[in-house]
């Protein structure tokens, strides 16, 4: 019981150990080398800029925040219907699945100009950007979870009986559900990582639009800060898919071990 909470607090402590070092190092780095600050500020420093610009920050990573959720939610609806259709349905698999490894492989800040001249500068070119660059991992980890039923179970239960559709639903969806939830915590990463392009590209709100004025004032603490703001957005959003995959897939994962 007490090796075992022991364990627990050390996994706990372990990713702010980590920071703590990292920032240490960071900060030592800085001063031997007596780096100028346009070229590599202090944490310190950024950690000053970012509480004294606190309520500036807030609003900028609000806008980026609502966008990037956006995006994100609409990849899951989106990612989700394809996903199952693409694997439960060989042939919806062979027409589709080499379109979207194309698609996928166009380099999302190329079509952030595009989107503007479509949709104009603002929230729009960063919530389609958000939706586009998270859709496909939640899209293939779907068709994976549905296609990795055994041929076996399949031959079984249709032999009791259960058409293709009762097989999905009571079988299939819920296989996939691990790989939907770990698509989640990539494609949340990857929404923000969108949102953030697009406003620096063409936006005119948001985090990424805020560390583009501040380097063309070379404010490097600024948009320091503005990347600690976009780590901590992401971590904290992480976290949160992380543990609705905790709630909802419990059952799919084995217990720790007790050494």
């Amino acid at each position: 019981m007490i090796a075992g909470r022991s364990r627990e607090i050390v996994r706990l402590a372990m990713p702010w150990l980590a920071m703590a070092l990292f920032l240490l190092l960071w900060e030592l780095v800085c001063v031997a080398f007596d780096l100028p600050e346009i070229l590599l500020p202090r944490p310190t420093r950024v950690f000053e800029v970012f509480f004294q610009r606190f309520d500036i920050l807030l609003a900028f990573c609000w806008d980026t925040l609502w966008t990037t959720l956006l995006g994100f939610f609409l990849a899951i609806a989106g990612g989700v219907v394809l996903g199952v259709l693409i694997g439960a349905s060989p042939l919806v698999y062979s027409g589709l699945y080499p379109l979207l490894i194309a698609f996928n492989a166009v380099p999302k800040v190329a079509l952030v100009p595009i989107l503007m001249i479509w949709v104009g500068v603002g929230a729009t070119p960063a919530v389609i950007t958000a939706f586009v660059i998270s859709f496909f991992p939640i899209v293939v980890n779907v068709a994976t979870g549905l296609a990795t039923i055994e041929p076996e179970m399949i031959d079984v239960l249709y032999s009791l009986g259960a058409t293709r559709f009762e097989i999905l639903r009571k079988v299939g969806i819920p296989r996939a559900m691990p790989y939907l939830f770990a698509s989640l915590k990539v494609a949340i990463t990857l929404a923000f990582i969108g949102s953030v392009i697009s406003e620096t590209v063409g936006g005119n709100r948001g985090i990424g639009f805020l560390m583009l004025s501040a380097g063309a004032r070379n404010d490097t603490a600024t948009t320091f800060a503005g990347l600690f703001a976009i780590a901590i957005m992401g971590v904290a959003m992480y976290a949160v898919c992380a543990l609705v995959e905790q709630r909802m897939t419990r059952w799919a994962f084995r217990g720790e071990l007790v050494s």
